[in-house]
């Protein structure tokens, strides 16, 4: 009866779905762990922040709070678009060293969150060796599509997390809206 009991639990474990908000840029669907997204806000005004990289696409003021917005077009290689009324910000809360860093990533339109099952979810693509592909938890199979899962917290090296962060800052001590 325990074999019985272990192979059920097994079967539950190929069977459970994890839940991915997806996203389009340009034609391609990615999906971010659901419980990485803190709030959907519609395209705010961005303030560009001088010699920043050209993936920091600026602060915006969210409820007194300033945060900083990467455009994962820019980011992923992809050339930037014009906004529409489509274009979205996730917000995201990602683990930065000791503390958590909160952040908008700016996408092109935000479809739906979408339960995956682990057993429709395929390892990361192999690419050669100078192509980081690190931040792709998975490709997930959903329909007749696929959504390539990003780890959120690692779409951003270490640097460039620091370099999202200092845009924050003046002086040393953090920009309040």
């Amino acid at each position: 009866m325990s074999d019985q009991n272990s192979q059920n639990a097994g079967k539950e474990r190929a069977n459970t779905a994890s839940k991915y908000m997806t996203f389009k840029l340009a034609k391609e669907e990615y999906g971010i762990e659901i419980l990485k997204v803190r709030e959907l806000i519609g395209l705010l005004e961005i303030t560009r922040v001088p010699r920043a990289k050209s993936y920091i696409r600026g602060l915006i003021n969210l409820r007194g709070k300033v945060i900083p917005v990467v455009d994962l077009r820019t980011k992923f290689g992809m050339p930037q678009a014009e906004a529409t009324s489509q274009t979205v910000i996730i917000v995201v809360q990602i683990a930065s060293g000791s503390a958590n860093l909160t952040m908008g990533v700016l996408v092109d339109e935000v479809l739906e969150v979408r339960a995956i099952a682990e057993s429709d979810i395929e390892a990361p693509p192999v690419l050669p060796q100078d192509i980081d592909t690190s931040f792709i938890l998975g490709v997930g199979k959903a329909d007749k599509h696929i959504v390539f899962l990003l780890d959120i917290d690692r779409v951003l090296t270490a640097d460039e997390r620091s370099e999202v962060l200092a845009s924050t800052t003046v002086g040393g001590a953090a920009v309040e809206g």
